[in-house]
């Protein structure tokens, strides 16, 4: 029994302990006696150690309330060397505030680290821009205009290519260069029915249609009526039918 209130008297004594802690005691206490003849005082024990059972009981409350500081401040350090184990240190607490720490003096370094408020209105006006309803919907919607623009930017890359435009032509000269092309392509075509109808002016054109659409429709019914008749299916074979019955 000496020997572990001797081992106690050391340790309230001990330089590490708080200085407040060990006090002699004042009036005539119940002495004991040491292996090396000095004397202790144990009558302080009881409210000593009340006391360090207190502070272990705030110690686990602060490191929740430290926890909860971490979660808000710095959520992506998850790491907690106490999740594991039942009691606190103080080594525990030091590593949550010196990540709360680090975390404030990288901010202060880099100035250009954009503030809540800051990501507040860009996630809002990301969701005016393109027309999400609620937050859960902004990623869906990003993912959707990146596949767009990627179609987009091939899109353009190949029309570039194409039209054997320079890759820093801007769309609006892409665009200028498709329609004068389109222009060609009709100039073309115009020509090309001209030349087959045999004339030159949209009148002719217009007549020859009129003439077109009075002639086929009798000519396609006769067509339709000598295949039954003479019970072949093929145009090519109407001919030498006739010449056979002839």
């Amino acid at each position: 029994v000496l020997k572990v209130l001797s081992r106690i008297d050391s340790i309230l004594r001990s330089p590490r302990a708080p200085p407040l802690i060990y006090r002699r005691s004042k009036g005539p206490v119940q002495n004991y006696i040491k292996e090396n003849g000095q004397e202790c005082g144990f009558e302080h024990l009881p409210l000593t150690i009340e006391m360090w059972a207190d502070q272990l009981m705030a110690l686990k409350d602060l490191h929740r309330s430290l926890r909860k500081l971490s979660l808000e401040l710095v959520p992506w350090h998850t790491a907690d060397p106490q999740d594991n184990r039942e009691s606190v240190r103080v080594e525990d607490l030091q590593f949550i505030v010196d990540a709360i720490l680090e975390e404030i003096e990288n901010k202060e370094k880099n100035s250009q680290t954009p503030s809540l408020p800051t990501l507040f209105a860009i996630v809002s006006h990301f969701q005016k821009l393109f027309d999400v309803n609620s937050l859960n919907g902004v990623y869906p919607r990003m993912n959707e205009v990146y596949t767009k623009l990627g179609e987009m930017t091939n899109a353009m890359r190949n029309l570039h290519e194409l039209l054997e435009l320079d890759s820093s032509a801007p769309p609006t000269v892409v665009v200028d260069t498709v329609g004068k092309l389109c222009d060609v392509i009709n100039e073309n075509v115009t020509e090309q029915v001209q030349q087959l109808l045999g004339t030159q002016d949209i009148h002719s054109i217009i007549n020859k249609l009129e003439e077109h659409e009075c002639f086929f429709p009798p000519f396609q019914a006769l067509i339709q009526d000598l295949l039954c008749l003479l019970e072949i299916s093929n145009v090519d074979d109407i001919l030498p039918t006739v010449r056979n019955l002839k």
